[in-house]
């Protein structure tokens, strides 16, 4: 029996070969050379067409940058631009204003009521037509509901006419331009009157 076992175990045995005998009997430089340097060139080949997209996305990226660069310059430069020429709009119209001014202060100096009075009126008209046309608008409040968002109430009175929340009085207008409050409207408020 133990001769058979050790038989068995010789023909198992016969197909294979021990690893450190096929490494002697192979010839190293047939297969490990050929696939060792194809292997090199297909790495420098790679490596060289890595390093020439990478160098392409970094000119790219650059040029990008300083594309936005440019454009943020450009912006702000014309957001100046028409600051600028808002600004000499909303003056060339006050300027007759301004003029207008003088003369109801000459007159003011003449002593002429009439004239100060016409003149005074002619202004304030001017002014009002000149801040309507750029969108300023004054803000509702006398007799209407409280808004904390269009006015600021000063004082609440008791009152037996009104409910409470009406605005009774408007002691400093309030205006606004488009939906912004440019400021809001001072009021005086009703509330409830206390019973005794």
């Amino acid at each position: 029996m133990d001769k058979q076992t050790d038989q068995n175990r010789n023909n198992r045995g016969a197909g294979r070969t021990d690893p450190h005998e096929n490494e002697q009997s192979q010839p190293e430089t047939t297969v490990a050379g050929s696939s060792g340097q194809e292997f090199t060139a297909l790495s420098e080949e790679a490596a060289a067409e890595l390093a020439r997209e990478r160098d392409e996305y970094l000119d790219s990226l650059k040029r990008l940058q300083a594309e936005f660069a440019n454009f943020r310059k450009r912006i702000a430069r014309e957001s100046e631009q028409v600051g600028h020429r808002a600004a000499a709009e909303v003056i060339e119209d006050l300027l007759p204003v301004l003029d207008n001014f003088e003369r109801a202060m000459k007159a003011a100096a003449e002593h002429d009521q009439a004239v100060l009075s016409d003149g005074v009126e002619l202004v304030y008209n001017q002014l009002r037509s000149v801040l309507v046309k750029r969108g300023l608008c004054e803000i509702e409040a006398h007799g209407q509901a409280f808004d904390p968002n269009q006015h600021e109430a000063v004082l609440c009175q008791p009152s037996a006419k009104h409910e409470e929340g009406t605005v009774l009085e408007v002691l400093e207008k309030g205006y606004q331009l488009g939906e912004k409050v440019v400021r809001p409207a001072r009021v005086i408020v009703a509330k409830e009157e206390e019973k005794n």
